[in-house]
């Protein structure tokens, strides 16, 4: 058992003992290494079931305003990945239905590509809710960074996949999603193939002002 994992107060003790300076600089290096690994760059193995579990209590320690839990994550199962291929092909299809079928191969094979497939959805409330839907697409964004950082933490890697199959009547259908549910984007797990080159980060000057 490990007491920092069932006890959070207790990790934040340990926390003090190791000292703040030490940890601020373990967090510090965990948020800046972390990259985002393209879909063909993630392989097996995936995270066991350990490793799952971590991954899903740091998703839950992201803020939620009123505690509305406005998002839900979906695993697609390695025998269910066809069913996903099936819309990714039909996707493409009802927008080009002239695609070639090297087009529809590939966007079948999209289903395949890592371990670990979950679609990240949003659960918006009534319009006149306390809090908006865009506060609930934060909230997930930060489940979303708290699962991925995990991740990064344990030596996996992760990224995440849109595209226009989102918007597809197909992928609700197969996720049987409420009206107010919409699919964001998934989120890949796996273990890396090879390297991701780092992008360059903004400078604080590029997205902070004063009022």
């Amino acid at each position: 058992m490990n007491r920092e994992r069932d006890d959070p107060d207790a990790a934040l003790a340990d926390a003090d003992a190791v000292g703040d300076a030490a940890w601020s600089e373990l967090v510090d290096t965990l948020i800046a290494s972390r990259r985002s690994f393209a879909p063909r760059r993630i392989g097996d193995p995936g995270p066991d079931a350990d490793q799952l579990g971590r991954l899903f209590a740091a998703a839950a320690a992201a803020p939620d305003h009123g505690q509305l839990l406005p998002w839900r994550f979906v695993i697609v199962p390695a025998d269910k990945r066809e069913r996903l291929a099936e819309v990714f092909a039909q996707s493409l299809l009802d927008r080009d239905p002239a695609a070639s079928p090297q087009d529809v191969q590939l966007a079948r094979a999209k289903a395949h590509n890592c371990p670990l497939v979950m679609l990240a959805i949003a659960r918006f409330g009534e319009p006149d809710a306390e809090v908006s839907n865009l506060e609930r697409v934060v909230s997930l964004g930060a489940a979303i960074q708290n699962l991925l950082l995990a991740a990064h933490g344990m030596g996996l890697a992760g990224g995440l996949a849109g595209g226009r199959a989102l918007r597809s009547h197909h992928l609700r259908e197969l996720f049987g999603l409420a009206s107010d549910e919409h699919p964001v984007c998934f989120v890949l797990v796996g273990t890396a193939l090879g390297r991701e080159p780092s992008r360059p980060r903004p400078t604080r000057d590029a997205f902070v002002s004063e009022l």
